[in-house]
């Protein structure tokens, strides 16, 4: 495959992960929760960085899922102390994150790991950093990471599908029937944490934030049903990393940053001729309001 083509499907995996984790964050509505723990994740790769003293390496992978986790559970520590869950995330992501900024400044030093780093990753290079695998033969390593986790979140979406279900739209009929609520929340955000993490480097936070959020955002413009707005969502985010590189490649700018812009823009487009939701379609026809399926 061409380097463009490496790009285009590394990022694409990105947005397809995304995008179907996204839909639970947005019904939770734990958006913000997204740009938390996409930050939060940056204190534990530096300490396992500071520890190790290597770049690579599964240390990164558990220390960012650490630190993903304990975001969550900080935050949700707070709301059963009557703080307001919008109050705790904002208190968490902005404590955690700091103290990541504070420790990169003081012990990391001229390794390549810096804020900047963080927030717009380094997409241009994937092609570079290969692995060979059996079969498949020489790949990028972020493309195989990537890939392993789109199928791990595929696959626990099917698996409890119908408890995911539950859980997001009713908790307290969730917990009345014995599904375990409090632990399908942690495995969720174990789930949003690895996402996070393993999109982490190759894309930067703030390309993570918009697929997290945004082509979730302008599914639920198009559609009613949970089954199709995660497939329309995962869609979405294929779909702004490609147009978003070709942005890139147009004006000669960032490819994360046109691939978080293109999610912006397929909002845009969703907002407007959503035949659902959508601004023409609310002065074209009444509104009709239905249920999840």
């Amino acid at each position: 495959m061409t380097y463009t083509a490496w790009i285009i499907l590394t990022a694409s995996l990105v947005g397809l992960s995304c995008g179907l984790i996204g839909v639970f964050l947005i019904l939770r509505k734990m958006a913000m929760m997204a740009d938390a723990i996409s930050h939060t994740v940056l204190l534990g790769i530096v300490v396992a960085f500071i520890i190790t003293q290597e770049l690579t390496g599964v240390h990164m992978l558990i220390g960012a899922i650490i630190a993903g986790l304990l975001t969550a559970l900080f935050v949700q520590w707070l709301n059963s102390l009557d703080v307001q869950q919008e109050a705790a995330i904002g208190i968490v992501f902005t404590t955690l994150f700091a103290i990541g900024v504070i420790l990169i400044e003081a012990f990391v030093g001229n390794a390549h790991l810096d804020v900047q780093h963080a927030l717009m990753g380094e997409i241009t290079f994937i092609p570079w950093n290969r692995i060979t695998l059996p079969i498949v033969g020489s790949i990028p390593k972020a493309t195989a990471i990537l890939t392993l986790v789109f199928f791990v979140v595929l696959l626990f979406i099917i698996a409890f599908y119908k408890e995911w279900k539950i859980t997001t739209f009713d908790p307290g009929l969730a917990a009345s029937v014995g599904i375990p609520v409090l632990f399908m929340h942690y495995l969720f955000m174990s789930l949003v944490s690895i996402t996070t993490v393993a999109s982490f480097d190759a894309v930067g936070a703030i390309m993570v934030v918009a697929m997290l959020i945004t082509p979730a955002a302008s599914a639920y413009l198009w559609t009613d049903r949970l089954h199709m707005m995660l497939v329309i969502s995962g869609l979405f985010g294929v779909a702004s990393a490609v147009i978003g590189y070709f942005i890139a490649a147009w004006i000669d700018t960032s490819i994360s940053g046109s691939m978080a812009f293109a999610t912006g823009l397929i909002f845009l487009a969703s907002y407007l001729l959503s035949p659902k939701h959508g601004l023409l379609a609310k002065y074209l026809k009444p509104e009709k309001i239905e249920t999840f399926e």
